[in-house]
């Protein structure tokens, strides 16, 4: 674990809630172990939970720097290790040639030629603080690349076959994110410190609302944490996280209002529902009855 790293779960809370992300008991403590473990942390959990935010706040309390990885469909090794210049390479040899010079095959594929892609760059970073590698949106990557980051996740080692394996002087804090859109394979798991990032209860999204947005009021604040918390309840497509909470918060400070009632949450239900069927649903739901319900209880 890092020299500057929480030595308790309290502290790790105490630290996230002092640079403006506001954390449970129970990712608190996912945290801390998997930095004293020395464990790789996957984050699962619905769309707009605060997982990749987990991460970027972890680099800013350890003052480390955030290397992300985007994962998508078709992701290679290419994309997130490293690739030649070909352009500088076919200069060299042009270059070469005009001056009569023989270019060997070992001069082309030398360090002055390599590109860093994110994972290179966390292996081989060298400054005074570790970095936190942020793989975001695992499930979104193919089978194939999910074991590429075995050997990874297991020596801290990447190969390269001009250059040879390159190991990471001080293995990176990796974190990995997933939104569950398929499920990710065991071995993969098994290297990893698993935590599910559930929506947050009524009270912590008030709380990381007047956080973030500090102009919102309490009454306002309730209302809108209230209201994403009956459209999880519904069977949408797609229920609201705390991104899409926000959002609904913003637009509504936008607008200067000073609460919910029903016709303004269904002017600007698009701010917090993406799938046209989730706003027709929320529609029909008595919108006005569902906020005066919650707070009376």
């Amino acid at each position: 674990m890092s020299p500057s790293a929480p030595g308790s779960p309290d502290e790790v809370r105490t630290a996230l809630d002092a640079a403006g992300y506001l954390v449970d008991d129970g990712l608190a403590t996912a945290i801390f172990l998997a930095l004293s473990l020395g464990q790789p942390l996957l984050l699962e959990g619905e769309p707009g939970v605060g997982k990749t935010t987990a991460a970027k706040a972890l680099a800013g309390v350890l003052d480390a720097p955030l290397i992300r990885l985007q994962c998508y469909e078709g992701l290679g090794a290419a994309e997130a290790l490293y690739e030649w210049n070909y352009q500088r390479q076919l200069l060299a040899l042009r270059v070469g040639e005009a001056r009569h010079e023989q270019v060997a095959e070992d001069d082309l594929f030398a360090e002055r030629f390599l590109e860093e892609r994110p994972i290179l760059r966390a292996v081989r970073h060298t400054g005074e603080s570790v970095p936190v590698l942020l793989i975001d949106e695992i499930d979104r990557a193919d089978d194939e690349f999910e074991a590429f980051l075995l050997e990874l996740l297991s020596e801290y080692a990447v190969t390269i076959p001009e250059l040879g394996t390159i190991r990471a002087a001080v293995p990176p804090l990796v974190v990995l994110t997933s939104n569950r859109t398929r499920e990710l394979h065991d071995a993969l798991k098994r290297r990893c410190f698993y935590h599910w990032v559930a929506h947050p209860d009524p009270e912590r999204e008030v709380a990381i609302l007047r956080t973030r947005l500090p102009e919102l009021g309490e009454r306002l604040a309730r209302q809108v944490a209230a209201a994403a918390a009956a459209l999880r309840a519904a069977d949408l497509v797609k229920p609201p996280g705390v991104a899409e909470t926000l959002d609904w918060a913003r637009a509504l400070l936008v607008l200067g209002a000073d609460e919910l009632d029903g016709r303004t949450a269904a002017a600007t239900l698009g701010a917090v529902l993406k799938y046209r069927e989730d706003i027709e649903q929320a529609e029909q739901l008595d919108l006005s009855a569902l906020l005066a319900a919650r707070a009376l209880s």
